[in-house]
């Protein structure tokens, strides 16, 4: 036997569709995570096991920009203290050893020293040395975006 919806049954059906779908549960993007520069590191200025767990995957980091080794470029270094001298440029500055390379998607809108930023980007862990600029680094965000705080 065959039942058979009246007019009013099959429009509460579709109703209930509509609100079923419009309403129903949607996966949640969850934030990258929001880490310190000190947790990059562990003992002895190895990594830490959360830096290489992270490995590949996108975090958020804040901290201060560095002074601009030169204008035009996608890239600046994001210090865990701000710095008002490059130091590249002044041979008595004391760089700071824990420090990210950001290498960004676009230009960079560049920010004064004391201005805390928060930057988003996939962690990079290990030596690699640039090809355009010769800057050695450790640890990068690439494909990064850095908004102020």
């Amino acid at each position: 036997m065959t039942a058979r919806l009246d007019r009013r049954q099959t429009l509460n059906v579709i109703a209930a569709a509509a609100l079923f779908t419009a309403y129903r549960p949607r996966p949640v993007l969850a934030a990258p995570p929001d880490l310190r520069i000190p947790d990059l590191y562990g003992a002895r200025m190895a990594f830490s096991d959360q830096a290489k767990a992270l490995t590949g995957k996108e975090i958020t980091l804040a901290g201060f920009m560095a002074p601009p080794l030169k204008p035009d470029v996608k890239f600046f270094v994001l210090t865990r203290m701000p710095m008002a001298i490059c130091p590249f440029c002044d041979s008595t500055a004391d760089w700071p050893r824990d420090i990210v390379l950001i290498k960004t998607r676009d230009d960079i809108d560049w920010v004064y020293f004391n201005v805390p930023i928060k930057v988003t980007g996939v962690l990079e862990l290990g030596t690699e040395v640039d090809d355009e600029t010769g800057f050695v680094s450790e640890v990068r965000l690439v494909k990064a975006e850095a908004r102020t705080l």
